[in-house]
């Protein structure tokens, strides 16, 4: 008895390895299951995972466009890409009209912000050129910058131009930014769009108020087309919104450090096919609105009072409305002659618009500052895009003529560049995303496979 003691202690440490080791094995499971595919008891990985692996890209037509994947994909990286970066760099699209500090009409606003970035700054009167000290009747408080760069300041000689701002309603949005004492003037190259830190339940409470109190989140066949393109368009914007936070987000906020988040664009967007589909059909369907108002557009003057930049906006307008190969390829993006038909038409139109304009309402909810901004400036452009393709039809009103603010075609063509810069992220990094992702599953189902395998072992000899 005495000698058969100390064999009994030593079987009972490998024992309290065994216990510990299968502890961690299931914790390094419970979080891999998270974002990784399962494994099963046997230790094969799910087939899924393979399969996921080196995924084609997208092929044939956009759903209810008339252009397919390849030719976007072709158009925007040789013709629409290259001209709209150029575009939004000039001083008259340059800067935004804003009104940023808004009552949310539906809850109490409690969003808080982790980073600097979240906010905008707003620039002493005695940091502006003399020539921005002429505000033609409007107060210097509007005269907002970022990082106290006078280049911020707006002259406001451009209010008497053609995009002036007049108080043309737009039925499609909740238009209640016409109050210049409360408007600031916002440049949108010292406020990129990109991950600010606002996270957690007050941004979430966003989305779900977009989604389901305003357009349903999972499109069944019972809904007719037109709501289906308002869900399509939210979930295209919503997609575009992802990707440009992931493409430049704070990897690390001890050293500043800047860069691609492969996988939250992978888990957000990328891994979704019907969130791509729509991100593609919502870029085709601003684009046709654009190429729609190219009229009224090219004979616009695009005035800041710097002759060169001026002329330069001007050639880029008419490059973009008239590009031979976008005229050839895809001369109607999306058509819009088959809505709003039926004795229904009219009424559905109230409806979906009224939709739209609670959607615009909530972006005053948003509890950071460029958050807000981008969010307004967004939904501002497709409810242009709406506006121009569904507000003003040449067949059934003839007698009205198109309208625009400077602030709608400056939200307008702000967008399309968003869009477009999705659009050629995903192309372009969307496979090797997809990939890097799924390679690191792999890895991660591997180590557990043999952590499971070198633990059946041990048990097997003892």
């Amino acid at each position: 008895m005495v000698k058969a003691e100390p064999k009994k202690k030593g079987r009972g440490v490998p024992w309290l390895w065994v216990l510990i080791s299968l502890v961690a094995v299931f914790v390094a499971m419970a979080f891999s299951s998270k974002t990784s595919p399962r494994i099963s008891l046997s230790g094969a990985i799910d087939r899924a995972c393979q399969c996921a692996r080196g995924a084609p890209k997208f092929s044939g037509m956009v759903e209810d466009c008339c252009c397919d994947y390849e030719t976007v994909d072709h158009l925007n990286e040789e013709v629409l890409n290259p001209s709209l970066q150029e575009l939004v760099k000039t001083p008259f699209f340059r800067y935004f009209k804003v009104k940023l500090w808004c009552d949310c009409p539906f809850w109490p606003d409690d969003g808080m912000c982790r980073l600097r970035d979240c906010s905008v700054c707003e620039c002493p009167e005695s940091e502006f050129p003399e020539s921005f000290k002429k505000p033609h009747g409007l107060s210097m408080n509007d005269l907002v910058c970022q990082e106290s760069q006078p280049q911020a300041a707006v002259d406001r000689t451009l209010d008497s131009k053609v995009f002036r701002w007049t108080e043309i309603d737009n039925p499609w949005t909740n238009d209640d930014e016409t109050d210049n004492d409360e408007m600031t003037y916002v440049n949108l190259q010292l406020n990129p769009e990109r991950y600010t830190g606002y996270t957690g339940d007050s941004a979430r409470r966003i989305w779900d108020a977009v989604y389901s109190e305003n357009c349903p989140k999972y499109p069944s066949q019972e809904l007719c087309q037109e709501e289906k393109i308002l869900y399509k368009l939210i979930s295209g914007l919503h997609s575009s919104i992802s990707i440009h936070i992931a493409a430049e987000y704070l990897l690390d906020e001890a050293s500043n450090l800047w860069g691609q988040n492969l996988t939250l664009m992978y888990d957000r967007v990328l891994k979704y096919p019907d969130r791509v589909s729509n991100l593609y059909f919502t870029f085709l369907f601003v684009l046709r609105a654009v190429t729609k108002a190219a009229e009224y557009l090219e004979q616009a003057q695009y005035d800041t009072g710097n002759h060169n930049e001026d002329l330069k906006t001007q050639s880029l307008i008419k490059q973009l409305l008239h590009d031979p190969k976008l005229q050839s390829a895809c001369p109607i993006p999306f058509d819009e002659a088959n809505l709003w038909r039926g004795q229904s038409g009219p009424e559905l139109k109230q409806k979906i618009q009224q939709q739209f304009r609670n959607i615009s309402a909530l972006m005053d909810c948003i509890g950071c500052e460029k958050c807000r901004l981008w969010g307004k400036l967004q939904v501002l452009g497709l409810g242009t895009a709406l506006k121009i393709l569904f507000s003003v039809d040449g067949q059934e009103n003839s007698s009205q003529t198109l309208q625009l603010q400077r602030n709608e075609v400056i939200a307008l063509m702000n967008l399309l560049n968003r869009l477009s810069e999705s659009v050629k992220f995903v192309h372009e990094m969307g496979p090797a995303a997809a990939d890097s992702v799924m390679e690191g599953h792999v890895s991660a189902h591997k180590t557990l496979i043999n952590a499971w395998k070198n633990i059946w072992s041990f048990v097997s000899k003892t």
